[in-house]
């Protein structure tokens, strides 16, 4: 067995549409980055990348690169899980969180969880998907960006 953890934080920018968990959700703000800026997705894929010891998304689509300009974090994800078969692994579980003022990803987040579960093919009980408030205090507490984190565990299949 093997874990990994993963981090991503996007600032927040009109304009843009806010992708979060592989969802689209209205809002006036969306995250800023190369890609979708899927602050969620993110995390989740540095976690599976940190359990393979493969490095970490940027290493593996350099916001360098312009051919990763706009890319779908799905895309990113789909092509980790892929890695993730070729190595003989298998997720066992996922649990994440966002950290989030606004907007409000309470009712959001089972369907999250199933559409990571659907890209990772596992079943939505192997998935967690939860969110904090900022309570107000620092860049997420005052509605400048977004948190995430997640760890995984995985095992040889």
């Amino acid at each position: 067995m093997r874990i990994g953890q993963g981090y991503d934080i996007h600032p927040l920018k009109e304009g843009r549409p806010f992708i979060l968990g592989g969802i689209e959700i209205a809002h006036t703000h969306g995250l800023d980055g190369h890609s979708d800026a899927d602050a969620l997705v993110h995390a989740v894929c540095d976690a599976l990348l940190g359990a393979m010891g493969e490095g970490d998304l940027g290493k593996r689509y350099p916001s360098s690169n312009p051919a990763f300009k706009g890319l779908s974090s799905l895309t990113m994800l789909q092509d980790i899980v892929e890695l993730l078969t070729q190595k003989g692994y298998r997720l066992v579980n996922l649990d994440t969180v966002i950290m989030a003022q606004s907007p409000k990803l309470g009712p959001h987040l089972e369907p999250m969880a199933k559409k990571l579960a659907e890209v990772l093919c596992v079943d939505v009980t192997q998935v967690n998907v939860k969110v904090k408030s900022g309570e107000g205090i620092g860049m997420i507490g005052r509605k400048e960006g977004i948190a995430t984190q997640a760890v995984c565990l995985i095992d040889e299949m």
